[in-house]
Order: structure tokens, then C-alpha cells, then sequence
């Protein structure tokens, strides 16, 4: 369906070349990852920091691919990282769960319990990546702007001209105030991304050049962590003034930290 409003529209479809440059720079097999996005996310629990490296280097992967605008992104919680940008649409479609099943039987050469049980645990897993990674239920309708239930008689081609007239609104055209908060988000995810190595937890937003990292450090390595972070900060393209604020963390005597 993301296929054919992109013909329709003329825009790029894009989905796995995403996971793609994220696993490139996460460098994880691309096959592990694409598991792990199916099934759970316990493979990001293997390194350290994974979830939030992974959240960061996906993140500016997606915002990358965007900026160009006129492109049909399909799977993985994209819209979750642009929330800001108005003029995104945000599309969820669902079924009953009989079609799927059935079209599960055929696909899959299975029986109606096994393809029901298949079905049931994908759902499961997709909506325990969502919450485990983002905090967000996928399957909640207030994070999208149109929710298209596909049932007997409704085709793809159906689907996807509610999607492309829904696109055609006015309130879903790109301006320069909608622009600037995609242009926003993807230079403050390019620099987080590249922070994330040195602080995990950094909190970073950037705008026109400038970058504010908030961190929590231990106060005997605030000296080298705040010196790093500039370092790799000013190093990006685009960045001019980076303005560190620190809070202090206490470091126990076990190698625990608080707070």
C-alpha cells in the first residue's frame, strides 16, 4: 500500500534502506536487527546503551531521508520522531484479524490456530518494541491522523486514494514553518547521534547552529565528558556555539550512580 501511494503520489518509498544505514552505523548484522524489530527488542539488550544508540542513529537516519520532503515511509514508529513537523500525515492501517488469518494460511502454507497464534504474537512483539523503545503503544489512535480499517470489498488501490487525498489537504502542505521543525529535529538528531557515544543520556536540541546538551555526570568526570562532548559537537558541520549544562551525579564506591 506504501508502494502504491508513493506511484500515485510520485514520491520515494523508502523502509528498509533505513534499518540499513541504521545497522551500519549500529554495526549489527542487518539480518540480527531486522529479528529484533520483529520479535523484541532483547537484542539491543546485549550492548551497552543499545537502546538509546540504536533510538539515536535510527532517528537521524529517518530525519535524513525526510528532509527532501515528498516520501512514503512505511513501519517502525517513524511517526513518533515527527510529531512537531505539521505537515507529516501519520496513517495506521489495521484489519480483522479473520482476513489476516487467513491470508496467513495461504501465505504461509499453515493452519487456522498456528496462523492465529503467529498473528497474535507478531502483534504482541510490535507493540512491546514500541513501548519498550519510545514509550508509545502503537496500536493508539491519538498518534495518527487517519486510521484506515481494511475489510471485504476495500482494495489497495481503495486505500490508497483516501491516503492521497488525505495528503492533499491543506493542512497537510509543507510551508516554511513546517519545514524549519523537520530541518530542527533532523540537526538536533545528527548531533545527538553523534554524542551518543560519548553520553548515552545526553539530552540534546540544536537550532540555526546552536547545540544544548544537558547532561548527568559523575562530578570527578565532568571535566573529560564535558571536554569530549564539545569536542565531537563542534566538529559536525553546521554547528556553531555549543552551550553544556551539567548536573551532577554521586558515583558509589560499587560503581553505582544516583540519580
Amino acid at each position: 500500500m506504501a508502494q502504491r501511494v508513493a506511484e500515485r503520489l510520485g514520491y520515494r518509498c523508502i523502509a528498509r534502506e533505513v534499518i540499513l544505514d541504521a545497522c551500519k552505523e549500529f554495526n549489527i548484522p542487518e539480518v540480527q536487527l531486522r529479528r529484533a524489530i520483529h520479535d523484541a527488542p532483547s537484542i539491543l539488550e546485549r550492548f551497552t546503551h543499545g537502546r538509546e544508540k540504536f533510538i539515536a542513529f535510527f532517528k537521524a537516519t529517518l530525519l535524513s531521508h525526510l528532509l527532501t520532503d515528498n516520501v512514503v515511509y512505511h513501519g517502525l514508529a517513524g511517526h513518533y520522531f515527527v510529531e512537531p513537523a505539521i505537515h507529516v500525515l501519520k496513517v495506521r492501517i489495521i484489519s480483522d484479524m479473520e482476513d489476516r488469518v487467513r491470508s496467513e494460511m495461504e501465505r504461509e502454507g499453515v493452519s487456522r490456530e498456528e496462523a492465529l497464534h503467529i498473528l497474535s504474537g507478531d502483534d504482541h512483539e510490535r507493540r512491546k518494541w514500541g513501548l519498550s523503545l519510545y514509550g508509545i503503544d502503537t496500536a493508539d489512535p491519538f498518534f495518527y491522523d487517519l486510521v484506515i480499517h481494511i475489510r471485504e470489498g476495500t482494495t489497495v488501490e481503495h486505500a490508497a486514494r483516501i491516503i492521497c487525498e488525505a495528503a492533499a489537504f491543506n493542512g497537510f502542505e509543507r510551508d516554511a514553518r513546517s519545514q524549519k521543525a523537520i530541518e530542527r529535529l533532523a540537526f538536533s538528531a545528527r548531533v545527538k547521534a553523534a554524542l551518543v557515544r560519548v553520553d548515552p543520556d545526553a539530552e540534546v536540541s540544536a537550532n540555526n547552529g546552536f547545540v544544548r546538551v544537558n547532561v548527568k555526570v559523575p562530578v570527578e568526570e565532568e571535566d573529560d565528558i564535558v571536554a569530549e562532548l564539545r569536542r565531537v559537537a563542534e566538529a559536525l558541520p553546521g554547528v556553531g556555539r555549543v552551550d553544556i549544562k551539567v548536573n551532577h551525579r554521586i558515583k558509589w564506591s560499587d560503581g553505582r550512580l544516583f540519580p
